[in-house]
């Protein structure tokens, strides 16, 4: 099973060489999780369209997810900065758990 997400898969390897996904500074890796959080929402809204039947619980569900991954990346980007953390390390500190999120729901969706 492959740890990448499914943007990189498509583009190949070679457009994101030097792309340091952790580097939030980087446009092009900003950009890269941007279309992979436009495609796993994209995905997300077919799968609720096709059993709507499950579409309200599964919509409080993913509300309830994003809601927990922003006040955890909240609470630690508060932490960083108040520990004097550089202006990059809060940011990607706060979208940290965001990412991991998405990322994660990538994988699912890609897996079945």
């Amino acid at each position: 099973m492959s740890t990448e997400p499914p943007l990189a898969s498509r583009l190949g390897r070679a457009y994101l060489l030097g792309m340091d996904r952790k580097n939030i500074a980087n446009p092009f890796a900003a950009y890269a999780w941007f279309a992979e959080a436009g495609w796993v929402f994209a995905m997300h809204s077919a799968q609720l369209w096709a059993d709507p039947a499950r579409a309200s619980a599964r919509l409080a569900a993913l509300g309830v997810e994003k809601q927990k991954a922003f006040a955890e990346g909240a609470m630690k980007a508060t932490a960083a900065a108040m520990r004097g953390a550089t202006p990059d390390t809060v940011a990607r500190v706060a979208m940290a758990p965001a990412r991991r999120r998405v990322w994660a729901n990538a994988r699912k969706i890609q897996n079945g």
